[in-house]
């Protein structure tokens, strides 16, 4: 998130650009605190012995740092790149693009509305302050249009101008999760009586519940929602409804599938 005039806290993994290549470090910009600088000591590169420095990195180049010391008053920010790890280097590095695009939306959007600096400013700092990012703001506004911005109360004009342009740009996520489900029956009416509990499962939410034949004994569930507790949970509901709905002359088990995620930024 961009903090005009602050300053990063110890421990936070910030996206740096390399300014200058010395034999004892680099020096770097922090790219998400505006005139803000920072040094990586030669010994917070690595956890072995860096003969070459210039090998590790080059100017211009970008890197996913840690702050390890952070002085308010003489506004020093010491960083290290041995103490990211491989996970959160990835999830900065998301982040860090989620927002670069969430900035050329908005940019966007300031163009077509002629909207001003400090306009526009103000629109992204209410939402930075409602929904905790500009992106998170710009998916919601995509799933929901420009109501998912009224509580910030932006002038209608540029709500509208947010939402169509979020519409455009950004493709909200959606989540499938399954299960392949083995549902047998002995009884008299034992194939009726296994369409009749799917199509009772299927039914028993409004979520998005697909239930197709994928060879006797066997038919495979599938759940897709925007949220993937959500999918999870109605998964979970499903699956209950089948096994409620076998009688004492049926079988019922399932195997859980690897769930998938479409659309959204990563």
């Amino acid at each position: 998130m961009s903090q005009d005039g602050g300053m990063p806290e110890a421990g936070e993994i910030v996206i740096c650009t390399v300014r200058e290549i010395t034999s004892h470090g680099i020096y770097v910009s922090l790219d998400q605190y505006e005139e803000m600088n920072g040094f990586l000591h030669v010994s917070e590169i690595s956890t072995g012995w860096v003969r070459n420095i210039e090998r590790v990195a080059k100017v211009s180049q970008k890197l996913v740092l840690k702050v390890i010391r952070a002085n308010k008053v003489r506004r020093e920010i010491d960083l290290s790149l041995r103490q990211v790890t491989n996970e959160e280097r990835r999830a900065k590095v998301i982040e860090w693009k989620r927002e670069e695009r969430a900035l050329a939306i908005m940019n966007g959007v300031k163009k077509k509305l002629d909207l001003g600096d400090d306009q526009t400013k103000a629109a992204i700092r209410k939402m930075e302050n409602e929904f905790g990012s500009l992106y998170s703001a710009l998916e919601t506004a995509a799933k929901k249009g420009e109501k998912a911005l009224a509580p910030i109360e932006l002038p209608a004009a540029v709500s509208k101008g947010i939402a169509e342009a979020a519409a455009e740009k950004i493709v909200p996520p959606r989540y499938e999760v399954g299960a392949l489900v083995e549902v047998s029956s002995r009884g008299p009416n034992g194939i009726e009586q296994v369409k009749k509990t799917l199509l009772d499962a299927a039914s028993s939410s409004s979520a998005d519940v697909h239930i197709t034949y994928a060879g006797a004994p066997r038919y495979r569930v599938r759940i897709t929602a925007d949220d993937y507790k959500q999918a999870e949970k109605v998964l979970d509901n499903v699956l209950e409804k089948i096994k409620d709905g076998t009688g004492k002359h049926e079988g019922f088990n399932f195997k859980r599938e690897i769930s998938k995620k479409y659309g959204g930024a990563s």
